[in-house]
């Protein structure tokens, strides 16, 4: 029996040699020798910007347009629990309930 492939397969294989490709890059095109000090604070700052990037995404938008419903009280919320230091469950249940309390009222 052969199974079928799909493209969703197929790009997810060609992902992942490229992300092995990238990371082997690195060291081999350094030689061993340290990162510059310049180009280490770049990718320190590369994570929290590309989650930033990725939580305005999925709060903002639905398919190609802007929208701004429930999603946003919950990260309203949450950002107000983070800035209260809440801990991390604490923060994902206000989030949780806010957005469920937003729903429920519209």
């Amino acid at each position: 029996m052969v199974a079928n492939v799909t493209a969703a397969w197929i790009t997810i294989g060609v992902l992942a040699l490229a992300t092995a490709a990238i990371k082997a890059a690195g060291p081999v095109a350094l030689g061993g020798r340290p990162l510059p000090p310049r180009a280490t604070a770049v990718v320190m700052l590369l994570a929290p910007a590309i989650l930033a990037a990725l939580v305005v995404t999925e709060t903002f938008a639905t398919g190609r347009s802007l929208a701004i419903d429930e999603r946003a009280a919950g990260l309203v919320a949450a950002a107000a629990a983070i800035w209260l230091r809440a801990s991390l469950p604490v923060v994902v249940i206000v989030a949780a309930v806010a957005a469920a309390a937003a729903r429920a009222i519209a």
